[in-house]
This record gives structure tokens, sequence and C-alpha cells, in this order.
């Protein structure tokens, strides 16, 4: 392996990086880690993050990377909405499992999206990897449903999509966004774990607030 050729194809890649690239990439791995930290701020740097790259993807002649990045850009307003949206006691929508219900929509959206995706690259575009292309896309589609509705399953949805975009990224000669990726990668299976662990606290604690059963069944103050 020659280290030297690698270091000078790295250094002519980031000698095409542009300042507002740089600042996509920190806002994204910005919402990330907030995501991580069960952080309502997640949303605000997303769409910061989402808005420049519509800007940057189509400013490329990549639509189709400019038109995911509209949806993520719709996805964080109505997550960021789903998330503050307050019930009559003032509580912040709980992170949830998934229902069986729930995953008929995640199924619904990574088929369709996919038919839709595979249908418009190989249709309309030149891409010489549309199936993975529009595989990557559909499930980050669907995580990010998930994600706005604060389902524990988030992650692995967008882990799905993130393991098949780490050599598709090397494949495409784009290796620091996929190295990117592969630490999108971890923090994403932090993520589902504290997740988890916050789902489970939050359920113990609503246990142990409610009052004791009386022999009879009836609560304590009940008649």
């Amino acid at each position: 392996m020659d280290w030297s050729l690698i270091a000078q194809y790295i250094t002519q890649e980031w000698q095409t990086i542009s300042t507002l690239e740089i600042v996509a990439v920190m806002f994204s791995v910005m919402e990330v880690l907030l995501s991580y930290r069960n952080n309502v701020l997640l949303y605000p740097s997303g769409i910061i993050a989402c808005s420049l790259s519509i800007w940057l993807m189509g400013r490329s002649g990549l639509y189709a990377e400019a038109v995911l990045s509209l949806y993520y850009l719709v996805m964080s307003f109505y997550g960021w909405y789903k998330w503050v949206q307050r019930n009559k006691k003032a509580e912040q929508l709980a992170i949830s499992a998934c229902t069986s219900s729930d995953w008929r929509i995640v199924a619904g959206i990574c088929v369709v999206s996919f038919v839709l995706l595979l249908f418009t690259l190989k249709t309309f575009t030149d891409s010489t990897v549309p199936i993975m292309d529009a595989f990557v896309s559909a499930t980050a589609w669907a995580g990010m449903w998930l994600l706005a509705r604060r389902k524990v399953e988030n992650w692995i949805l967008l882990n799905i999509s993130n393991i098949v975009a780490i050599p598709l990224l090397f494949y495409k000669h784009l290796p620091l966004m996929s190295l990117l990726t592969v630490f999108l990668f971890i923090v994403a299976v932090l993520g589902y774990f504290r997740w988890k662990r916050i789902m489970k606290e939050t359920a113990l604690h609503q246990d142990s607030s409610l009052p004791d059963l009386a022999p009879s069944g009836r609560y304590p103050d009940q008649p």
C-alpha cells in the first residue's frame, strides 16, 4: 500500500472542500451528537445543515441529493414540532418503541421510496449505483420519520442506511465522507442504547408514581 499516494489523494480532496461544506458537515455532526444526548436542539442544527446541503447539492448538479436534503429539512421542522408539542400536563413527547402500525408505515416508506428512487435514478440520471443509492436514501427516510416521532428504532433504520453508505462512499471516491459515516454509525449505536435506557427509566418512574392497589383491586382513594 502506497501511503504517499493515499496522502496525496486526501490532500487533493480536501482542497476541493469549501468553507460552506465544512460548516454543513459540522452542523450534521452536531445534529447527531444532540440526538444522542436527547436534546431538542438537534432539530435547529439539522435545519441549518439541510439548508446548506440543498444549496451545495443543487450547485453541484446533484439534484436527487438536493431533494433528499429537502426531505430532511421538512422532517426536521416536523420533528421539532412533534418534540416540543405539549399536552395538558406540559410534557414532552416521550421516547417509545415502534408499534405494529409504525412498522407498517416504515415498511411502506422503505418500499415506496426505494421503488420511486430506483426508477428515477435509472430513468433520468446516469447513476452507476442506483440500487445502493436508492436503498441508502429509502432507509434513511424511514429512520428520519421514526426520529421525528421519537421512536427508539430510528437508530436501527439510520444504521441500516449507514452500513450500506460506508462502502458506497468509498466506491464513489469519497473516503472522508465514508469515515464520517463510520463515526455516525458508532454514534447511532450508542444513541440506540441511550434511548433504550431513557425509555426504561421513564417507564419505571411512571410505575413507581402509581398508588398501590387496595386488596379490593381499587385504588386507595376510590370508594
